[in-house]
Parts: structure tokens; sequence; C-alpha cells
């Protein structure tokens, strides 16, 4: 570790080598080990992330020749999806499988349900993400993250994806182990 201060701490050091995403993933890691939070999780955070794209859809931008209508829940999914990306190239485009079909979901909805039924079914698509997400800090017995630290509400969906990406065997080599270990020197 060349150019170290001398007074910083072992942990001082690990965390200056980590990344951004590998610090925010393991603050969001010491809030979710109960296995039936992190289920809990895996079903609410994407219903929520879709019913926010569904809402947002709801809202023109502008049109643009060859493409169509732009909307808040198309600018805002690439805006978001492009910063997963940025934070870590491979959960990040693991995530384009929520976000894509979230996109083209909310736009088949709003072409055929009222206004008011799209937003009556992203209120109760939100509401009932929040009632799992909740539920599942009953059993952490611990708060959520995002009150600590609001930039957890994005890294939610990047620690599913993670998940899923570790279940299937496709994460990054030894990106779950440094997480890890942070998340266990915050404990």
């Amino acid at each position: 570790m060349a150019n170290v201060p001398f007074d910083q701490t072992p942990l001082d050091q690990a965390q200056a080598a980590s990344t951004l995403f590998e610090r925010q993933m393991a603050m969001y890691t010491t809030y979710h080990r109960d296995s039936r939070n992190k289920a809990t999780h895996a079903v609410g955070i994407p219903v929520i992330v879709f019913s926010v794209v569904l809402a947002c859809t709801l809202v023109p931008l502008g049109t643009v020749a060859g493409v169509g209508t732009i909307t808040l829940g198309l600018a805002l999914s690439a805006v978001v999806w492009a910063l997963w990306i940025v934070l870590n190239r491979t959960v990040g485009l693991a995530l384009g499988l929520l976000v894509v079909p979230s996109v083209l979901l909310s736009a088949w909805a709003v072409a055929r349900l009222s206004t008011g039924g799209v937003q009556g079914l992203a209120g109760g698509l939100f509401v009932g993400g929040w009632v799992l997400q909740l539920l599942g800090h009953v059993y952490e017995g611990r708060k959520p993250a995002l009150v600590d630290n609001l930039f957890q509400a994005l890294i939610g969906p990047m620690f599913i994806a993670l998940e899923a990406l570790v279940a299937l065997g496709l994460a990054p080599a030894d990106l779950q182990g440094r997480i890890e270990r942070q998340a266990g020197q915050r404990s």
C-alpha cells in the first residue's frame, strides 16, 4: 500500500481500496442478513421498481422522431440503469433484466389502461412492495438501511441482482467475499 498515511488503520486502508459500490453494498448487507428478509426483498424491490417506472410512464416528456414519446419512466429508467452500470458493470448490466421489462410492461399498461387504472395499479404495487420490505425488517429486527443512508434505495436492486448472480455462479470473482469482509468489519 504505497502512499498510505501512517496513521490509517487497516479498516481505513481497506475502505480506501474498495469501490463506492463495495462500500455501499457492505453497508446494505449489514441490514440484510436474515434469509426471510432477503426473500421479502427479492420480491418487494422489483415490485417497487416496477411501480415507480409505471407511475412515471404516465408523464410524457416529449416526442423524438422515429422513436415516439419519451416518458419520465423511460428517462428515469435509463439514468438509473446507467448509474447502476457505472457503479458495477456486471451487476448493473444484470439489472437490465428488471429495467427493460419494467419499461416495456409500463408502456404496454399505459397504452391499454385508463390513467386512473395505471395510478391505482402503481400505487397498490408500491404500497405492497413496501409492506413486504417492512415485513422483512421485522424478521431482521433492524430498520431499513435507507433510514441511515438514502443512497441505499439505489443499492437495494443491486443487492438483489448480486444475490441472484452469486446463486447462479455468475458473480465477479471474489466480489461477494470483499463485500462480506467489509460488512463483517461494520457489524
